[in-house]
């Protein structure tokens, strides 16, 4: 059953993250970015105080591509969109379900962002932190964990902002839900990445035994192409057998591009090895030349939008041009990938076949990684981009107690191989048992001392200083 509460207080920190490698992916690498941590307070009606803990990396140059825009700034507008949202959900001073405080937030949210030239995908970060957050501490006061309480939907999530569907057929999706004990690692190949060789792609110690792969795309049809014979040819010496997916960050210019390479992929002998194993192709084209541009016969390849979806009217209009499924990521919004699960069992009963897809951010070991990879369990994701351990060292800059602190409350999903406290994949998986701990898949918050309150925006005098 739904649980009412009221916020009492939200707050924002901060700690670096330095990564292991670059991790180049559409028109940016980057090296280096903060990772966001929320706190927040709430009271629960007839239960009291609780406390809950979200995180996510602020990523530049994803949310916001804009050619004119600098990291930093696109960085900004994250930190804004968290300002936004933090003000409008404390201004709802009364008890109200966890959903029905994003459902109240959510459309001025984004009327917000678009007067300070914030998109609605950078407009959704904020709203999206502070609901694991929130969800977090709800569960803590609930006294239970995140599967059992959103089998019961103790957030109330119901279909106010999904004309297309009713109450109860989301009801129905999530008290049918059983979470999957084992989640695959899909292993990302960045366009930085070693292809060949040792820390190539089929290089065990690189790959964690990954049974999946997900190879970013530059948008170039020839350059792709040939890089994609690379790395089949590398994959084919695995001893076992494997799927890909093709992920392009909005980096192919239109149609013609985009078939100019699924045309490769048909006839190429050089790719037969990477097109006989091709699950889905992910995000092609810019999100704006997306919602015009129905895919017609691509579609039997296909297709799923990832930055295209930014409303909850995202995947019904992207069904319309032809592409089968949406991606699942918690920096975008647990309530929308909830929605769109809900949606892909319902259009899929009539004998067509609709998804929803788990990618990654970069979520880091610890609360991002455990959250992303509860929902994912939850709605039915069999294999997850991961890309925390890969391209970051273990827990980072987090402190040594902290790591410990996760890795003891969590044994199946780190271990301390004596270098520090890393994610655990066991044959290619990542085992879901330890995250149905009270509260939000975690058993454990990060130490608040040891981390920095948020930055504040900068202007375009201190940028361009």
């Amino acid at each position: 059953m739904p649980v009412r509460l009221k916020l009492r207080d939200i707050a924002f920190f901060e700690r670096p993250v330095r990564f292991a490698r670059p991790f180049r992916f559409g028109a940016i690498t980057i090296h280096a970015t903060p990772q966001l941590f929320v706190g927040v307070e709430i009271e629960v009606e007839g239960k009291g105080v609780a406390i809950g803990a979200s995180a996510e990396l602020l990523v530049p140059k994803w949310f916001d591509k804009r050619p004119e825009l600098s990291p930093v700034q696109t960085v900004d507008g994250l930190r804004r969109s968290l300002a936004i949202a933090r003000d409008l959900y404390l201004a709802q001073t009364g008890f109200d379900t966890a959903f029905g405080l994003h459902a109240a937030c959510i459309g001025a949210q984004v009327v917000a962002c678009t007067q300070e030239n914030i998109p609605p995908l950078a407009a959704g970060y904020g709203p999206a932190e502070i609901d694991k957050a929130i969800l977090d501490a709800l569960l803590r006061a609930a006294d239970t964990n995140f599967f059992d309480g959103m089998a019961g939907n103790v957030a109330g999530i119901d279909a106010r902002l999904s004309s297309d569907l009713q109450d109860s057929d989301i009801a129905q999706f999530l008290a049918k839900r059983t979470p999957l004990p084992r989640v695959a690692v899909r292993h990302t190949v960045g366009l930085d990445d070693i292809v060949e060789g040792e820390g190539g792609v089929a290089d065990a110690r690189e790959n964690a035994g990954a049974r999946y792969f997900k190879l970013k795309l530059s948008g170039d049809p020839m350059a792709d192409a040939a890089r994609l014979a690379r790395i089949g040819k590398e994959l084919d010496t695995l001893g076992h057998d494997y799927k890909v997916t093709l992920d392009a960050n909005e980096q192919y210019a239109d149609l013609a591009a985009l078939r100019a390479l699924i045309d490769r992929l048909d006839r190429d002998v050089a790719l037969r090895s990477i097109s006989s194993r091709l699950l889905y192709v992910e995000q092609p084209m810019l999100r704006d030349i997306t919602r015009q541009s129905p895919l017609g016969s691509l579609a039997a390849r296909g297709f799923i939008i990832d930055e295209a979806d930014d409303s909850y009217d995202a995947f019904p209009a992207a069904r319309a041009l032809g592409y089968r499924g949406i991606s699942s990521k918690s920096c975008k919004g647990l309530y929308k990938s909830v929605v769109n699960a809900t949606r892909a069992a319902k259009w899929s009963v009539g004998g067509e076949t609709f998804f929803v897809t788990g990618e990654d951010l970069t979520c880091q070991a610890g609360l991002a990684v455990q959250q992303d990879l509860a929902l994912g369990a939850l709605i039915g994701v069999t294999h997850a981009e991961r890309n925390g351990h890969h391209y970051v060292d273990g827990f980072g800059e987090a402190p040594a107690a902290e790591a410990q602190a996760f890795a003891k409350a969590h044994p199946d999903l780190y271990a301390d191989s004596g270098q520090g406290v890393r994610l655990s994949i066991h044959d290619g998986d990542l085992l879901t048992g330890s995250l149905t701990a009270t509260g939000f898949a975690t058993s454990v918050h990060p130490d608040w001392s040891a981390l920095r309150p948020l930055e504040q925006p900068k202007s375009r005098q201190e940028q361009l200083a």
